[in-house]
């Protein structure tokens, strides 16, 4: 790859200079790349001139200014704690320190020098010219202990412009933490002796994106790429990690003391945030495969094979990218490191990904179908990251969908070289969650203006739902307008993605410059006595939205004619379609087939019967996806006031004679929403006696596996299978009460033969409804088990009691990182609140407990917002209203703008909540008592 910096909007002609010829496209920048290549053609660069007046003073704005631009760096860090504590902990020590060289070059005269640095002691600063290595003296250095993280460097004298080469030399020293960001450590008990390691996290995925300033300083934004040569001095018996092949192992005396010392080869080049590195004592299994695949984690995980697949299933995956991209994997090698501490799934780092233990560990004896399921999706996500993200990479955070939404949808098609077939899945797990996000008006684009995003709390804010899943979502429906063969071979072939064709890429422009650039989705809505169409700013708070309209490409099947048409919608409308007019009585119309366009559909109250009917009478003609669309679709729209919710609530009826996972879930999910806003009231009684009786017959569907100890051979079966149980028993059913505590009782007894996919369910619901001795023996049995995913499993159904004060000790249990994992603390309280005897508790517990979380997970934005999100579903009353405004205000008065748009999202969503519930209460009440 040349040497470049990244890629804007603005400037995306440097992508093709950039990477045309190195990675030949990928499906986004073939397509939106392209266009923008074309909407700026190139220019030659202004030739450097000396300005009138040197600058000086800080810079105007949070971001870099542009009189330096990195080129390498030469790193040396030297953590000082011992991998395992000896006799004496007095003498453990949680302290690095290090050197780094950046060489930069310098593009107009100055006497400033601006990089990162956050959380570092700088000791020594050198300025010196790189061809005579004459040294410019300087006049002082500070760091701004701000939002900038400015490390300020004042020469005495200038600096040459005209791209002269300059040595920065720093020497710093700072102190390993375990707040799981940075240059953290983490703790993990292995044959009895306490053991560390330590992790460099450059960039932590869904919490931190800027976190290299931690560990030395350094130009930390993600288009001022560079090379990087690291040297690891770390303690015997322990192994340095890095990007970078280690390829020279030195033993050495340091102050009496012997050391190691590895230095990496030089890296490609690349963001900061792309940088890793480990010291660690972890053992590794590796396979060859014309690219070096190396699994690293705890030895006797290793020992146990529970590495196995992941190197397996990593093999296929690589191999099959690099045939869709058309390019081979650009390293040598690839590490992938299981961690006892990381408060993401997994992260991308170049060429060294790094994982949750259960994200890439398999035990096949214990681990469940979903448990490798998602071992396979999270490598292939990641995998998917090492050419879109770390080869080719945005300008600025503000396009930050580009890499994930790219990876989220990758991971789809990825898995597939290991035999998954997840596909359709994408519908329940990227397109529905970002509706719901999306349906608020504190909601925002896929990409925004770079001047918009620039402080810390704005940059995390964007690793949402609405960059991961609606930017997958989004690619799927382009895939789907240009046909897929067109998008696979978009992602081959950057320049040839408009063939040729000026009419096609004008298409391609329109259409997804709406999708892109706007905020939320429209609502379509059909008219099927007159053929009027229109569409319309869809918001669960009703207000007026924005008035630009989608290019909406809409596929609709007829019952007469199933099939499948297209239409486009360029305009609000209303206009008249003449073939969404209907002149059949019974005829109906059904559009967005698949659900594959980003957009939900409402018809008028006669085609919703209709189809309602045709679920009822032969459910078979109605594709799969597009009868959990149906359900989906009508209860948010009835959520948006636009529906009424009678009409959704009959759509579920049929589902008695519905054995397939994508339209139980879209209801379950929807039913879950309205037990959330009823559970706490006479509704609730009503609502689990239809519960009951829907899920019978789906339990009794799947009763001969459960009770056999197997599940059945189809995947998504499998998660029914979890859906019926989960739901029969919930809901009182005696029989899967009955079988829950009776396979439970035989586990006190020593006999576990729970099948792995279904502990999960039947460990809650024999809590639920057991004592505080079966929670006493469960928890015993999740402090024993050594694999991450059994204690997953443990970990939440402990949640599951209904015991109070079991309840309130396990959120206290959370604060004890030697009970509950830090990076496990969210989810876990998370889980509690699912729980309608522990929301309250847990809500009480975050707002006690606040500037702790916010002290000790500050960084973890994305984390603070899930977390929020999870104890404020149930809200529906002015009360909670007030008290979310009251944490609002006291944020406010802080000066903290620690998840900020995240409360702002739930209040809204509370808000919402209380009209609909007032409005509804009584129809959803009567609905049901008259189903009974």
């Amino acid at each position: 790859m040349a040497k470049g910096t990244g890629m804007s909007k603005a400037l995306a002609v440097g992508v093709g200079v950039l990477t045309v010829s190195s990675v030949c496209g990928l499906v986004m920048m073939a397509v939106m790349y392209k266009i923008q290549i074309d909407k700026f053609p190139p220019v030659s660069p202004p030739t450097p001139t000396k300005p009138p007046v040197i600058p000086t003073g800080l810079p105007p704005t949070l971001r870099l200014p542009d009189n330096l631009i990195p080129e390498s760096y030469k790193v040396l860090i030297q953590p000082y704690l011992y991998a395992v504590i000896p006799n004496n902990y007095t003498n453990q020590s949680f302290a690095f320190t290090g050197e780094s060289t950046v060489r930069v070059k310098c593009m107009i005269v100055s006497k400033s020098i601006f990089l990162h640095a956050q959380d570092l002691n700088v000791t020594t600063v050198e300025v010196r010219k790189s061809d005579s290595d004459e040294k410019l003296p300087v006049s002082g250095y500070k760091i701004h202990h701000n939002e900038t993280n400015f490390l300020e460097i004042q020469l005495k004298d200038a600096m040459s412009g005209n791209e002269t080469y300059y040595d920065i030399i720093t020497k710093f020293e700072g102190e390993l933490f375990d707040c799981l960001d940075g240059f953290y450590v983490s703790g993990y008990t292995e044959k009895v002796k306490k053991r560390f390691i330590v992790r460099s996290l450059q960039r932590f995925f869904l919490l931190q994106p800027t976190n290299a300033r931690k560990v030395f300083p350094c130009f930390d934004e993600p288009a001022l790429k560079a090379v990087f040569q690291i040297t690891i001095i770390h303690r015997p018996h322990t192994v340095a990690l890095s990007n970078g092949i280690g390829d020279n192992n030195t033993y050495q005396k340091i102050d009496g003391e012997e050391w190691i010392m590895t230095t990496f080869k030089e890296t490609p080049i690349m963001s900061t945030y792309s940088l890793a590195f480990t010291v660690s004592d972890f053992k590794s299994k590796t396979r060859h495969s014309g690219t070096k695949i190396n699994i690293h984690a705890r030895g006797d995980a290793i020992y146990a094979g529970h590495a196995d697949y992941a190197l397996e299933v990593t093999e296929k995956i690589l191999i099959r990218y690099q045939d869709i991209f058309g390019l081979k994997y650009p390293l040598t090698k690839i590490d992938q490191i299981a961690l006892p501490d990381i408060s993401v799934g997994a992260m991308e780092n170049w060429g060294f990904i790094s994982y949750q233990e259960s994200g890439l560990l398999y035990d096949k004896y214990t681990a469940s179908t979903f448990d490798q399921e998602r071992v396979a999706t999270l490598i292939a996500r990641e995998l998917a990251h090492q050419w879109f993200g770390n080869l080719v990479t945005m300008h600025w955070w503000n396009d930050l969908w580009l890499n994930e939404g790219f990876a989220t949808y990758m991971s789809y098609i990825g898995v597939q070289a290991d035999g998954w077939d997840l596909r359709d899945l994408i519908v329940l797990r990227e397109t529905q969650t970002a509706f719901q996000v999306d349906s608020l008006n504190s909601s925002h684009p896929l990409s925004l203006q770079e001047n918009d995003i620039q402080t810390f709390s704005e940059i995390t804010e964007l690793f949402d739902d609405i960059t991961y899943s609606k930017g997958a979502a989004v690619l799927r429906m382009l895939a789907t307008f240009m046909t897929e063969d067109a998008f696979m071979k978009g992602i081959k072939i950057m320049t040839n993605i408009s063939h040729n064709d000026q009419e096609t890429k004008e298409d391609v422009e329109g259409f997804m410059s709406t999708w892109i650039e706007q905020v939320g989705y429209p609502v379509i809505t059909i008219i099927t006595q007159t053929g009027e169409t229109s569409q319309e700013h869809f918001l669960l708070k009703q207000t007026q939205g924005h008035d630009i309209a989608w290019q909406v490409h809409i596929r609709y099947i007829k019952d007469r004619d199933l099939t499948e048409k297209n239409d486009m919608l360029k305009v609000k409308g209303p206009v008249r379609r003449p073939h969404f007019q209907l002149q059949d009585k019974d005829e109906w119309v059904l559009a967005n087939v698949n659900c594959a366009g980003f957009f939900r559909v409402n018809y008028d109250e006669e085609n919703w019967n209709k189809l309602r009917m045709q679920l009822e009478r032969n459910h078979h003609v109605i594709p799969i996806i597009n009868r959990g669309q149906l359900i989906d679709d009508a209860f948010n729209i009835a959520r948006a006031h636009r529906l009424n919710v009678t009409i959704a609530l009959s759509l579920t009826k049929y589902l008695v004679n519905d054995t397939e996972y994508i339209p139980w879930e879209s209801a379950l999910k929807n039913l879950d929403h309205l037990i959330l806003m009823f559970d706490r009231s006479e509704v609730y009684g009503p609502i689990t006696k239809y519960l009951r009786n829907l899920i019978t017959g789906l339990y009794d569907h799947f009763e001969e596996y459960t009770i056999n100890g197997t599940v059945p051979e189809k995947h998504t079966d499998q998660y029914n299978q979890v859906n019926a149980i989960s739901v029969a028993c919930s809901n009182g059913l005696t029989k899967c009460i009955t079988m829950a505590r009776s396979l439970f009782k035989d586990y006190k007894n020593g006999t576990n033969d729970i099948h792995p996919n279904l502990r999960k369910a039947i460990y809650c619901s024999a809590i639920a409804s057991g004592d505080e001795y079966d929670w006493e023996f469960a928890w015993i049995e999740y402090q024993r088990a050594t694999v991450a995913a059994e204690k997953d499993k443990l970990r939440y159904a402990l949640s599951c009691t209904k015991e109070i004060w079991l309840l309130n000790r396990y959120l206290q249990y959370t604060l004890d990182p030697s009970k509950i994992r830090k990076m496990d603390m969210f989810s876990t309280i998370n889980y509690i609140a699912k729980n309608v005897a522990g929301q309250p508790l847990a809500w009480d517990f975050v707002r006690e407990h606040w500037s702790y979380i916010t002290q000790e997970y500050g960084a973890g934005v994305v984390s603070l917002g899930s977390l929020l999100d999870a104890v404020t579903k149930r809200f529906s009353t002015d009360v909670e209203r007030e008290e979310l405004k009251q944490l609002q205000r006291e944020q406010e008065e802080k000066n903290q703008g620690l998840a900020a748009r995240a409360l702002e999202q739930v209040i809204e969503r509370t808000e919402a909540n209380i009209k609909w519930v007032k409005e509804n209460k009584q129809i959803v009440k009567d609905w049901f008592i008259g189903e009974l």
